[in-house]
């Protein structure tokens, strides 16, 4: 086996403290996880952690081979990578799908990024706001913005989807504002129909909150309720980085501050690890990068 990813997978043990832990950071089943840990046992000739039911801890050797594994690692880092060579020899064409908020928001700006870096991979992107069936489909990468997985799907968490509800103040004249979410059912609320009957969850200070809401617009796509509340139609419930220019700008006006929505989870959906295309392999650890690390992204995130 690959001693480098034995190592990686031992400090990963190390640092997450138990095996089903490091077997989530790096997307392995528990089982290979386990051999990878027997295996750096075998190459040492003893054991290397204490294993409890309820956590582990190093052993002398242990503590020995921990970092003698940092030092290769950082020496794998430090070895010239062939990144550039094969970013000029992946090509072929990877299907996508996502929201249109999501795309318009965040994957215009990343998607060019990423096609300069891979200027031989060609990207098809769909924005639609249903769960499509990714083998029918044929789609290689769906974007979700949820916190319902689907069983059967492979999920790469990419970031968090943070909401904020607001209205214009040509709405808000002559109206009383909002100072709890029950004050929202007398209100003009442009609901989201996709998920059902419109339910807001607030969260404030670790004391959850529901509320009811309805209106005279709904829609299954936000940038449609958006566009209408910019309009003084009524009151919505965005995600920040659709709304946050409005926010500076003030032609919109957050609402119940002190009341945090739902936070959700972005995610890119795909059907298996097995076998999987070097292309979307290196899509997948792009996203992952510039969710974490775009000035861009940041920037629209900087409330939160």
């Amino acid at each position: 086996m690959d001693r480098i990813t034995a190592a990686q997978v031992f400090v990963t043990i190390v640092e997450q403290g138990s095996l089903i832990a490091a077997a989530e950071r790096l997307e392995m089943s528990r089982a290979m996880v386990s051999r990878y840990l027997a295996e750096m046992e075998k190459w040492a000739g003893v054991r290397l952690l204490h294993r409890t039911t309820r956590k582990i801890g190093l052993t002398s050797a242990g503590e020995s081979a921990y970092q003698r594994s940092l030092k290769l690692m950082e020496l794998a880092e430090e070895m010239p990578v062939q990144q550039s060579l094969e970013a000029q020899t992946l090509r072929g064409l990877l299907r996508m799908s996502c929201s249109q908020s999501l795309g318009v928001s965040a994957l215009a700006v990343a998607i060019p990024e990423f096609m300069r870096i891979y200027p031989h991979i060609a990207v098809n992107l769909q924005m639609d706001n249903k769960a499509v069936n990714l083998i029918e489909e044929r789609i290689d990468l769906a974007i979700r913005i949820t916190n319902n997985l689907e069983p059967n799907l492979i999920a790469r968490p990419l970031s968090t989807c943070h909401s904020i509800v607001c209205a214009t103040p040509s709405y808000l004249a002559g109206k009383s504002t909002p100072k709890n979410p029950v004050d929202l059912t007398s209100h003009n609320c442009l609901t989201y129909n996709f998920f059902g009957k419109s339910l807001w969850l607030f969260e404030k200070q670790h004391e959850h909150f529901s509320v009811p809401v309805s209106g005279t617009l709904s829609a299954n796509e936000s940038t449609v309720l958006m566009e209408a509340a910019l309009q003084g139609a009524g009151i919505t419930m965005q995600p920040y980085y659709s709304v946050s220019s409005y926010l500076m700008s003030g032609q919109l006006v957050e609402l119940l501050p002190d009341y945090q929505p739902q936070a959700m989870g972005i995610y890119g959906i795909y059907t298996s690890r097995q076998n999987m295309p070097a292309t979307l392999r290196a899509l997948l650890d792009f996203l992952v990068d510039w969710f974490a690390t775009s000035p861009y992204w940041q920037q629209l995130m900087l409330k939160r």
